[in-house]
């Protein structure tokens, strides 16, 4: 009975690790800052959607922005990081997010959205502070 008790609590253990793990933002974008951002599929910013986001991470599920879903760090180093992520509605993506300086991004983002695939690149450009 003991043992099944340590085992249960290391699995606890494990499970609240991971959750700490995927709730950790990636040192890699530490420099860039929420507010407001422009997101657009071209680097002329043509087309672009504006975006208020507490954290510039949030950007890396771009797709599902609307959704809830827990995202996990994959690796992060330098300035860039790798996140994968997936959402209770049962879309799912992985984004590569390069920081060019600490207000311009490029994301490449790649999943399954509305049970079709999804893979494209956007360039984000931080603007300035959200309105209140």
């Amino acid at each position: 009975m003991k043992r099944m008790a340590r085992i249960g609590l290391a699995g606890l253990m494990t499970v609240a690790a991971a959750f700490v793990v995927a709730a950790a933002s990636p040192r890699a974008l530490m420099p860039a800052m929420g507010g407001l951002w422009e997101v657009s599929q071209r680097a002329d910013g043509h087309g672009a959607q504006r975006i208020c986001v507490a954290s510039p991470v949030t950007l890396a599920q771009y797709e599902h922005r609307q959704a809830r879903c827990a995202q996990t760090i994959v690796s992060d180093s330098g300035t860039q990081t790798l996140i994968s992520y997936t959402c209770a509605d049962g879309g799912f993506g992985q984004s590569k997010v390069t920081l060019l300086t600490p207000r311009t991004m490029r994301i490449e983002t790649q999943g399954i959205s509305g049970n079709l695939p999804f893979h494209y690149q956007l360039h984000a450009r931080r603007v300035g502070d959200c309105r209140r």
